[in-house]
Parts: structure tokens; sequence; C-alpha cells
């Protein structure tokens, strides 16, 4: 199996301005090779018998001319450029595929120009690394620090170095036998996620409560963004500014994520069976009084977490349509009311006379209903196992 694990990496000043270097490159490259791919596919078009462009041709153009148009990319690993025109290639092929209907989920948009600042990274192939412990070997640069070592013994795949806020990280790739431990768990649980509350569970587990670190935040944020909106522009303090925001923005999305891997790895190991419930979260996105809530609780990427890891440790992660309606229906006689507002937060039975919370109810509805769609075979989706 491949597994990932990305490692913050401490640099000397002048290893980090290779690091620059090599994500200028694969900038470059990148932008390069989609310039010259617009251009060939105009000329295909035009006339059919010249060659259509594709990935391999490029990067063997390239390498043909780069030692005399662009001597100064000879200072950085070749995979920097590589590997930037081999993901201008798997972008192409990913927007056709979305074009045709043969992709699955959202809408691909055509490749675009990489901007300076915006997600920079380079790749590297892992037979030119080596990892030592609590240090790596990057080519042509030598052994650079690392705040941890890698966590799992392996194949090295491949690394990709890459700036978040002001610190660079490696993202080492591996293919490895080292998996974590599967769940021995039986039991089951149906988990509703909210504003109110992260997450609610069926059974008698204590709610997780939401960090709500763009909130807990949020006044900083904007200190720091009206500040810098005052900075010229090109100026030194405008590029301070950047920084400083960039730095809080990292520090909102690892406080976010750090209590969703939290979450997630304790249900991957006490529980068999998750279920959840298949949230329109770009839909929820639309309504301007929630779209900031939704956006600091990520239900989305609690989603994805929950999944891959429910992979791993053999965990069946069923999920319930998203029109069933969990929170207005009866958990114990299964009526169901006509409406139930959002401000209301307890309710009462009219038929059975049970007393819910809101949260809870739905919880138990979304693990019936998970049980029912696997009984009947129909409806929902699991994954794991």
């Amino acid at each position: 199996m491949l597994r990932s694990h990305c490692i913050r990496l401490d640099p000397t000043p002048a290893q980090a301005t290779y690091f620059a270097k090599g994500c200028g490159t694969a900038r470059f490259a990148y932008n390069w090779a989609l310039d010259r791919w617009q251009a060939l596919y105009v000329a295909h078009l035009k006339d059919p018998s010249q060659p259509a462009p594709n990935e391999g041709a490029l990067r063997r153009e390239l390498n043909a001319i780069k030692r005399t148009e662009f001597p100064w990319m000879m200072d950085v690993t070749k995979c920097a450029p590589q590997e930037a025109i081999r993901a201008l290639g798997v972008a192409y092929k990913n927007w056709f595929q979305s074009l045709s209907g043969k992709r699955k989920g959202p809408k691909v948009k055509a490749p675009s120009l990489k901007r300076k600042g915006q997600r920079d990274s380079f790749k590297i192939h892992g037979n030119l690394i080596a990892v030592d412990g609590c240090r790596i070997r990057i080519p042509l640069l030598g052994w650079v620090r690392m705040r941890e070592p890698l966590r799992f013994a392996g194949n090295i795949q491949s690394a990709t170095v890459s700036r978040r806020a002001h610190t660079w990280h490696v993202a080492l790739t591996v293919e490895t036998d080292d998996l974590p431990a599967r769940s021995e768990s039986q039991a089951a649980v149906g988990v509703d996620v909210g504003l109110h509350h992260l997450a609610v569970f069926s059974d008698e587990r204590p709610s997780v409560e939401g960090p709500k670190a763009l909130k807990l935040l949020l006044q900083r944020l904007r200190r720091l963004s009206r500040a810098h909106s005052r900075k010229v522009k090109g100026s030194a303090n405008r590029k301070k500014s950047a920084q400083r925001l960039a730095r809080l923005h990292w520090r909102i999305a690892n406080i976010r994520n750090n209590a969703l891997h939290q979450l997630t790895h304790r249900l991957t190991r006490d529980y068999g069976w998750v279920a959840i419930e298949d949230l329109n979260v770009k839909g929820m996105m639309a309504n301007r009084r929630l779209a900031r809530g939704l956006a600091d609780a990520s239900f989305g990427e609690f989603r994805r977490q929950l999944t891959y890891k429910g992979l791993q440790r053999g965990v069946q992660v069923a999920v319930v349509d998203r029109w069933y309606p969990s929170s207005k229906t009866c958990s114990a006689c299964g009526h169901r009311l006509l409406a139930l507002p959002l401000s209301v937060r307890h309710w009462t039975c009219p038929v059975c006379q049970a007393e819910h919370d809101r949260d809870q109810n739905a919880a138990r509805n979304i693990l019936a209903e998970s049980m029912r769609n696997i009984t009947s075979g129909v409806g929902g989706g699991a994954c794991g196992a």
C-alpha cells in the first residue's frame, strides 16, 4: 500500500534558497509546457498530420533545449521541470475525462498558468533521495534536517517539497506493508456532524466540540487583513504583512486538521462500523449565513479522513442518502414530523412521547438507516474492510 508522510523541514538559508529555485523551475516548466501544448493543439487542429501534444514529447523537447536556453535549470534537480510537465499531462487527462463524463466527481477545470507564491512545490523521484533518521538527502543539495523521522519503513516512491506559509515541508510517498492496526471492534455508531457540535454519536459517547479556529482567530485575521490592504504594493512591508497573514491562515488550518485527525482516529480505532450522512456541502456553502461556520467545521475533510482511515483499518464507513430525514424522524417509533426548524434543538414525539435531542436522534436514525440499507441491499454506500 502507498502511504504518505508530510514532515516539516529545518533548512539552512542556502538550502531554503535551493528549494525556492526548485519551485520556480517547476513553475516555469509547467507554464512553458502549457504554452507549447496549446500551440501544438491549435496546429494539430489546422493540420491533422501534425502530431497532437503529449507530455512525453514536451519533456524530451525541454531536455534538448534547457542547457542552451535555460541554463539556470541545471542548478536544481532534473526532476523539478520533468515532474512539472508530467503533472500537466495528468491535468489535461483529468480535464478531458471530466468533459467526456468518464471522470466522477466535480467538474475539472482546464489547466491554467501557475503563479508565484501559490502552492509552490517540486517533486523528486524516490530513487534519488535517501532518508536517515531525522534528515533527508536532496539531489545537488545534500542532507537537510527534518523535524521527525519517517513513520514507516518501505520503498520511497517520491518526495514533494512544498512551501506552506513560512515553512518548508517534504511529503514522502512510501510503498509499505506497515499498516495501522486493524480495528477488532464489532461496535457500530452513527455520527451526526453539525455546527453546534462537530460530531454527535448514536451511543452514550460524549459529543465532540469543534475547535472553531476561524471563529476564535477571526478578529486577529481581520486586523491583519486590514493592515495588509494598507501596505504599498511591491514594498517590503507588504511582503512581510503577507507572510504574517499566511502564517495565521496556516495556524487556523492546522488547528482544524488536528481536531479532525484526532476524531477520525478514535472512530476508526473504537468501532467496526461508522455511519455518516451524505451532506451536500457545496449546496450548503451557498447559504451566506452558514458558509463561514461550515468552512470552519470542514465536513468534507472529515469525510475524506474517515474514508481513507476506514480503508486502512478495515472499518466499514456507510453513507446514508442526503435526503433521508434523520432529524425529524423519531428514533423510537419512526414517526416523522412535517417540519422541524433549525432553531429547535430538543423536541418531543407526539406519538410515543419520547424526548429527543435533535442531533443525537439524527445520529441514531443514521445508524439505523445504514443497517436497513445493507440488509435490503439498496441505497447508500460503504467502504472499508
